[in-house]
């Protein structure tokens, strides 16, 4: 750790809310679960002061988890690469209502000519496709070579369009604000990520999109490759399969019925008509035992999961796997797929977005842009995600179910946005209350089977509405 590094921690940690910090690193530490020694971090911001980090278990074999270590988040980078574009609209190299094809003419091809930015970052352009791309696994790792089959491709409407009001770009959409991103500045994305955002931020040596060589192997891997990490780095993705659905075990079903959100969750599973149809008769008349499905269910409806449209984002057509924890991908810019960064660099990032596009003096992104960038833009079903996800420009609504309905704090919430990854990792940002909030980790799991993400963005809220109440 560098002097920089320790001056840095110290500050912070002077900045910690003890009883704050106690609870969260409680919290993690009984969300660890049955998955040791998997684990992750999570950090709290508050009126541009960090005043929570906890961590849990192993990032490496000879790595334990702190707050500035790096990990894969997958979408979640995409609010990184959204407000990298927020930081270029406020400076005037760029603008939501203005063509893509005005700056990057390839892009016009396909009868893309009318395509705006605002479009894209709010998923209405139906360039969500990876399928209509003739991509392999080899091909995705090449940057200049899928920007030029982004900018030939053409627009693909979702089926059963007509029931949705977007559709999730999960992979398409890094490339095309990739390749806007260096049409405009004439630098490479990662020197643009560097210059424009996370140099003013302090964190530019904890957030990539193509992470350099010297830092692959700080970057945190799936527990269950640790036996093979002694080995060639590049064989390791050899044993890379699709995370498995578990039971849950009886300890962990016991931590979810201690979480201080469980009573809520009960109420809106009972309350809940698109849950209602997994309440057992001896459970109609009691508060019924939630099990990760149950909880997960009540923030995204997988039975209005459109399969073939969600396999469209997300799977290229030859469907050859790609390992995102390869050092080669690592290496590679998938911009919409492989951020890599730290609990520490995301939630300064939403810490300056919290505080209306402001950090330490400096201004990032005007209020006229930020205006924009944080209102909604549909609020409907998304074609792949299945849930309303309240698309902002580039990043979605707060996940929270729980906060009482005479609160301030839902009021506040609702302004709430950030962004999730396919593991289930997090960032967010409430700039009414001057708060954001970053989780990431290594365990292996998917938004789509987890409840980690949830149970801490509620317990958050929660103690921060607490806080409020008292004063």
């Amino acid at each position: 750790m560098t002097d920089n590094n320790k001056k840095t921690n110290q500050n912070l940690y002077q900045q910690i809310d003890g009883e704050f910090q106690k609870r969260m690193q409680q919290l993690l530490s009984d969300l660890q679960l049955d998955d040791a020694p998997a684990g992750g971090a999570v950090v709290v911001y508050q009126d541009g002061k960090c005043i929570a980090q906890a961590r849990v278990g192993m990032a490496r074999p000879d790595i334990l988890w702190q707050p500035d270590t790096l990990a894969i988040n997958f979408s979640t980078g995409k609010g990184v690469l959204a407000t990298l574009v927020h930081v270029l609209v406020s400076q005037q190299l760029l603008a939501y209502d203005e063509p893509i094809a005005s700056y990057w003419p390839a892009f016009a091809a396909q009868h893309k000519s009318t395509v705006t930015l605002r479009s894209v970052m709010s998923h209405q352009a139906n360039l969500f496709s990876i399928q209509s791309v003739d991509a392999d696994s080899e091909a995705l790792l090449d940057w200049q070579l899928m920007l030029s089959k982004i900018a030939a491709m053409s627009v693909t409407a979702p089926e059963d369009a007509e029931l949705y009001d977007s559709a999730y770009s999960a992979l398409v959409y890094g490339w095309v604000l990739g390749g806007v991103i260096e049409a405009v500045t004439e630098m490479s994305l990662a020197e643009a990520l560097r210059h424009y955002l996370t140099e003013p931020l302090g964190i530019a040596d904890s957030c990539y999109f193509g992470v350099p060589a010297s830092k692959v192997d700080q970057v945190a891997m799936l527990a269950k490759n640790f036996a093979g990490s002694n080995e060639d780095s590049s064989q390791l993705g050899n044993r890379r399969h699709k995370p498995t659905i578990k039971a849950d075990s009886p300890e962990t079903l016991q931590t979810y019925a201690n979480l201080p959100s469980y009573g809520c969750w009960q109420q809106q599973t009972l309350a809940n008509k698109e849950t209602a149809n997994t309440i057992q008769d001896d459970e109609k008349n009691n508060l019924p035992i939630l099990d990760t499905a149950r909880i997960n269910g009540l923030y995204f409806n997988t039975s209005k999961l459109n399969l073939r449209n969600y396999k469209s984002a997300l799977i290229p057509a030859n469907k050859q796997p790609i390992d995102y924890y390869q050092p080669q991908t690592l290496q590679a810019a998938i911009p919409a797929a492989n951020g890599v960064a730290s609990a520490q660099a995301l939630a300064t990032i939403y810490a300056m977005l919290a505080n209306g596009g402001k950090w330490q003096g400096c201004t990032l992104i005007d209020s006229a842009t930020f205006e924009q960038l944080s209102t909604p833009q549909v609020t409907g079903l998304d074609a792949v995600m299945p849930a309303n996800m309240d698309w902002r420009l580039g990043y979605h609504r707060l996940f929270s179910i729980c906060q009482n309905v005479d609160s301030e704090m839902l009021k506040a919430n609702q302004q709430g946005f950030g962004h999730m990854g396919y593991n289930g990792s997090v960032a967010w940002c409430d700039p009414a209350q001057q708060l954001s909030f970053a989780f990431i980790h290594n365990f292996d799991t998917t938004m789509l089977n987890d409840v980690r993400q949830f149970a801490l963005t509620e317990a958050v809220l929660s103690l921060v509405d607490s806080k409020l109440s008292k004063r």
